[in-house]
């Protein structure tokens, strides 16, 4: 399934023509997602330090691609942070912004980067820790770009607030259900 992203009118870019995110869950808890940015991409900001892609905090200061999960009904999220450069977090929350933890995943998440004069493609597969796996989650897919002036914009499934807020429960809007 392929789903568009939308740019928080207070963080335009107009670089940036779309973002699309594809994803697929199986029944064992992997998770794939493809985000393809279309436009400008030589005005879009991407760190490049491949040489040693590992766990890093702070991902989202930077250009990079985040997916949100939480259980229907239940306060209780993870995020999941993908950078261009192949570094990536994972986090646990028990509520909103709440009791922010390191989530440890089984395995490094695989992170595939492809680029054009036209498009950014970031492909990203990674295992879910048993405590995850369900056949339905509640989700969230965003991404950060940051453009070389330093302007950054948000783009999202859906904004829910005034405020650009990836974190907002309204904002797990996508029930994605294993295959």
């Amino acid at each position: 399934m392929r789903l568009n992203l939308q740019c928080h009118p207070s963080t335009p870019a107009s670089a940036i023509d779309h973002i699309t995110v594809e994803w697929s869950m199986s029944e064992s808890g992997v998770v794939w997602l493809r985000y393809h940015v279309e436009g400008k991409v030589e005005e879009v900001k991407l760190p490049y330090d491949r040489d040693q892609p590992e766990r890093r905090d702070g991902l989202w200061q930077n250009s990079c691609f985040e997916m949100f999960l939480k259980e229907p009904g239940k306060e209780r999220y993870c995020e999941f942070n993908f950078s261009p450069a192949g570094h990536w977090a994972a986090y646990h929350f028990t509520g909103y912004r709440a009791d922010m933890a390191r989530l440890e995943l089984p395995e490094a998440p695989e992170i595939f980067l492809d680029f054009s004069d036209t498009h950014i493609g970031l492909e990203a597969s990674f295992r879910l820790p048993d405590s995850w796996i369900r056949n339905e989650l509640d989700a969230g897919l965003s991404a950060v770009m940051e453009m070389r002036t330093g302007d950054k914009s948000l783009w999202a499934l859906m904004h829910p607030a005034a405020k650009p807020d990836f974190h907002h429960q309204d904002g797990f809007q996508l029930r994605i259900e294993a295959t």
